[in-house]
């Protein structure tokens, strides 16, 4: 979620709006350190904090504060056990904050750092019962009073191959979630006239020089209208070896793909890669809807298994309430 676009938006329509933070987290609980909801003064909000008995309490303090108007910032520190009865049983600190008018010179910053793309960090200190933030600074240095927030959207790259049917279902599927979709077909007319806000669709000219300019951590959909192009794709992408490379199609299809492959000289390990037929294991409904859903689990699954290769030391979340 883009926290501070939202805080914005909200501000410019309603006046005031108020920022819900997991500020930190000891144990097991619904959410992870980082994790923001915003809120408008009429209790309605954008984002969640694990939801629960905590998310509860916790809307009903920011409304209690949006009401009295613009203040101090507050930091609760909350056991999620024995006070709220969430079986997570660990203990969070959650930062409430409260902007109005006055804060958007303050925060327009962030949100030009949010327009960039990507995540970036912000160094923060408590000065006169308010949070101070500023991008990439060092005003957190201060023993006992700064501490280190990252903001903006890790988003994993997906590049799709193919505006047919599984495709269009495909990238309405993804428009929620963590996903940057670059949606490519030889076929202008091909796509459709709207498109979700986390997709962009590409007239395809050269699908091989798409597939080495792509980011290393891309995950790759090759769903074309033409079995040759699938095949010269599919293995430009497992010469690459992308985190997830699918190809839609049969297991027939995928044998005939295989044995073309071990002709052209590609690693027994990057062939045995391939996910084809792409979709998770069990789901045999090919409707574009449900094969969209099942690949999208599917990549939600390789995104988590890279975040994971990239940082074993995070703190395990649940989704107990």
């Amino acid at each position: 979620m883009r926290a501070w676009r939202q805080l914005t938006d909200l501000i410019t329509r309603h006046g005031a709006a108020a920022l819900i933070t997991v500020h930190d987290v000891k144990g097991s609980a619904p959410r992870e350190a980082g994790a923001r909801m915003v809120v408008r003064p009429d209790g309605a909000f954008h984002g969640t904090i694990g939801g629960g008995q905590l998310e509860f309490l916790m809307l009903d303090i920011a409304r209690e504060m949006l009401a009295r108007g613009r203040g101090p910032a507050r930091i609760i520190d909350q056991a999620l056990g024995p006070d709220l009865g969430q079986c997570c049983g660990g203990r969070v600190k959650i930062l409430i904050e409260t902007f109005d008018k006055r804060d958007l010179p303050d925060i327009a910053p962030l949100n030009a750092a949010e327009d960039k793309g990507g995540l970036f960090d912000v160094e923060c200190r408590m000065e006169n019962d308010r949070v101070r933030r500023e991008v990439g600074s060092a005003v957190g240095d201060d023993v006992g009073t700064g501490w280190h927030e990252t903001h903006g959207e890790n988003r994993t790259p997906v590049l799709i191959f193919g505006a047919g049917h599984v495709g269009r279902a495909l990238v309405l599927a993804l428009a929620p979630l963590p996903f940057s979709v670059r949606w490519l077909d030889d076929r202008e007319e091909a796509f459709p006239a709207h498109l979700p806000g986390n997709a962009s669709a590409i007239r395809m000219r050269d699908p091989e020089a798409e597939i080495a300019g792509a980011r290393p951590d891309s995950l790759i959909l090759v769903m074309t209208h033409d079995h040759p192009l699938d095949m010269a794709i599919t293995a430009a992408a497992l010469k690459r070896g992308f985190p997830y490379v699918g190809l839609i199609g049969s297991a027939t299809k995928r044998a005939r793909f295989e044995k073309r492959f071990r002709e052209l000289g590609l690693e027994r390990d990057r062939i045995a890669s391939l996910v084809c037929p792409i979709g998770l294991p069990g789901i045999a409904d090919k409707d574009p809807a449900v094969i969209a859903a099942s690949v999208t689990a599917q990549l939600l699954q390789a995104r988590e298994r890279a975040e994971l290769g990239r940082n074993l030391s995070l703190p395990v979340a649940s989704n107990d309430k």
